[in-house]
């Protein structure tokens, strides 16, 4: 695969879209406040995610010493917005009571899998946005965009289409940040599961090319 495919598709959604700016941060805090919410971002709308953060800053709680030993019952209910409260609170305190000592260089990509509830896509949705390393973030949005564009095979495992992203894109974490965000932006408006290809602005690339009238 040529690197000019990926990049010509990468700037024709960034003159569709323009610039996302992922990740928006609302604390003194970015490491905590940007993992805390690549956990409570998992099967639930940004939307919701927000009320959460909002609750967790009310409370004084994007601290990670403060929820490494907070009551569990006590975190479910301020997260309760992001859905599957349960879950993921158990995942915010563990994250936190094993990051909270660390120095961030020693926060590795085998390190957050080893956490209970954090996969692939979290893990490196927080080395991306919240340490800033070229790890490019591979989401549902991105296995049926790139599948319908003809790019991906549909069996392709994680691993594979990151490698995929990482050979054809300089290694550029403004670019990965912005592809991805770009990803989900055309993703949550045109390919939908029911999607609409007419004003879709990788149409004229898309191998799909079903028109929704």
């Amino acid at each position: 695969m040529e690197e000019s495919k990926i990049l010509d598709l990468y700037r024709t959604l960034l003159d569709f879209f323009g610039y996302q700016n992922w990740w928006p941060v609302y604390s003194d805090n970015p490491f905590v406040e940007i993992s805390f919410g690549a956990i409570l971002t998992q099967n639930t709308s940004w939307s919701n995610v927000e009320k959460a953060l909002r609750n967790l800053v009310e409370n004084d709680l994007l601290d990670l010493e403060k929820v490494s030993c907070i009551q569990e019952e006590k975190l479910q209910e301020i997260i309760r917005p992001a859905g599957f409260y349960k879950r993921k609170s158990k995942t915010l305190i563990e994250f936190s009571r094993k990051t909270k000592d660390m120095k961030k260089e020693k926060v590795t990509r085998d390190f957050l899998l080893s956490i209970k509830g954090i996969g692939k896509e979290t893990a490196d949705s927080i080395l991306l946005y919240a340490l800033n390393r070229p790890y490019f973030v591979v989401d549902a949005y991105t296995r049926r965009i790139f599948s319908r564009l003809g790019i991906l095979d549909k069996g392709l495992s994680y691993d594979e289409i990151q490698k995929i992203f990482e050979k054809n894109l300089p290694e550029s974490i403004n670019i990965y940040k912005e592809y991805h965000a770009l990803i989900v932006e055309l993703g949550k408006n045109f390919c939908k599961k029911k999607p609409l290809c007419r004003d879709c602005p990788l149409f004229a690339n898309c191998k799909f090319r079903i028109y929704n009238v």
